[in-house]
């Protein structure tokens, strides 16, 4: 089976570069599964009915969110409606849930998780469980079930999370998938136990801005040491950031994409 994972796609610019190019990658690449980060799908943060449906259409199969996943009211209904997962480790009392046993038909059963990290991480990451135990449970879970391949989104800051995270479930899930930082790391490589493994996947969005933010409002906070009201960048490079993860061969290959 070959995964293609996007990494997280940023708003009106990320949306578009998806539609014009994820189905020829589809295609040219012999995708199976196509799996995406969303938490900043409309307007920059969270997720919409419209926003999720465009996306499908494109051509993705599964999302995954992130600290930004319950921006939008109405995600509560998406959870319901789409194939779309939040951090396991938020409170139980949150919407949605953290993980998901997806039937892919002649390829099996695949595993989808989404952590999110603690480290260097602001706002009510202060609340969340503890990601490595919160993996252990979700494995002695599912244990009894008949899995093909699992993949964890770890939504995280601090590299050195994601780095321990991979190796403490090296040999025991398919693939770990760092998103968050909207930087692609180039480190995708297979762990001594098996598991494959990125940093960051990096993000699906403008590039020629400020992690997808207008750079001339990041550069004014920086200056003033201010708070700055966001606006994401509509104008400019659009970059398709993913990776490729065959489970047949065990490679995990980055693909990126750069249009106008």
């Amino acid at each position: 089976m070959r995964i293609l994972f996007i990494g997280d796609i940023v708003a009106k610019p990320g949306r578009e570069i998806v539609n014009n190019i994820l189905p020829e990658i589809k295609v040219k690449e012999s995708i199976d599964l196509v799996i995406a980060n969303v938490e900043n799908l409309s307007g920059g943060k969270g997720v919409t009915r419209s926003t999720l449906k465009e996306m499908q259409d494109a051509g993705v199969d599964f999302f995954t969110g992130g600290d930004h996943i319950f921006w939008q009211k109405e995600v509560e209904d998406c959870f319901q409606e789409f194939p779309l997962i939040r951090p396991a480790n938020y409170p139980s009392t949150c919407s949605g849930e953290g993980y998901k046993v997806l039937d892919t038909g002649r390829n099996g059963s695949v595993l989808i998780a989404n952590l999110i990290g603690r480290t260097s991480f602001g706002g009510n990451q202060a609340y969340t469980d503890d990601p490595f135990t919160l993996a252990d449970k979700i494995l002695s879970d599912t244990e009894n079930l008949d899995i093909a391949f699992s993949l964890i989104d770890f939504h995280a800051e601090a590299t050195s999370e994601k780095q321990a995270f991979a190796y403490y479930l090296d040999g025991r899930v398919g693939a770990v998938c760092g998103t968050h930082t909207h930087v692609p790391t180039c480190d995708e490589r297979v762990l001594p136990s098996g598991t494959m493994y990125v940093t960051d996947a990096g993000m699906t969005g403008n590039i020629d801005s400020v992690l997808g933010v207008k750079k001339e409002i990041i550069i004014q906070q920086y200056l003033t040491a201010q708070n700055q009201r966001f606006e994401w960048e509509n104008t400019g490079k659009k970059a398709f950031r993913s990776v490729i993860i065959d489970t047949d061969s065990k490679v995990i290959s980055r693909l990126d994409r750069i249009s106008d």
